[in-house]
């Protein structure tokens, strides 16, 4: 049996999400945003109302996970929680007025890493790059959700 990879590309892939995870981090140090948190703050201003399940899938994460990561911008007052009005098990998250300004700087954040990792390429290479990443996002996906269903039963 070959024990060697076919490509480092995943593994390449891996390392540029961990650079730009460091760079973000180092970026809202001074918000006092933990690990992570910013992607919660995105998803959730983006999507006003949203709930933890759905919020989970969006991210990839476990339900566990979220609902921590959740909790903690809760009593950060970045996030408020409202119960559903005929669903009691089910919370809507919604971004405070603090989260509001604080979306906008991250999104700024995000676009200047986005333009330092496209520096050199052209929109040609840009546009083919966005539908390569959509493509191997959509011939995962269905081994992902298989994963986690998996880790239900």
């Amino acid at each position: 049996m070959d024990s060697s990879l076919i490509s480092t590309l995943l593994r390449d892939l891996d390392n540029i999400v961990r650079e730009i995870h460091t760079i973000y981090e180092a970026s809202f140090k001074n918000y006092s945003l933990q690990k992570g948190q910013f992607a919660y703050i995105t998803r959730i201003c983006e999507n006003e109302g949203i709930n933890l399940a759905d919020l989970s899938f969006r991210l990839k994460v476990d339900k566990t996970t979220t609902t921590k990561a959740v909790q903690k911008l809760i009593v950060s007052g970045l996030i408020n929680k409202v119960q559903d009005v005929t669903d009691k098990r089910v919370w809507h998250l919604f971004p405070t007025a603090k989260t509001r300004e604080l979306y906008s700087q991250i999104i700024a954040e995000k676009n200047r890493v986005l333009e330092l990792c496209f520096a050199g390429f052209s929109n040609k290479e840009r546009a083919a790059f966005g539908s390569l990443v959509t493509k191997m996002s959509a011939n995962i996906a269905e081994e992902w959700k298989k994963t986690i269903h998996r880790d239900k039963e």
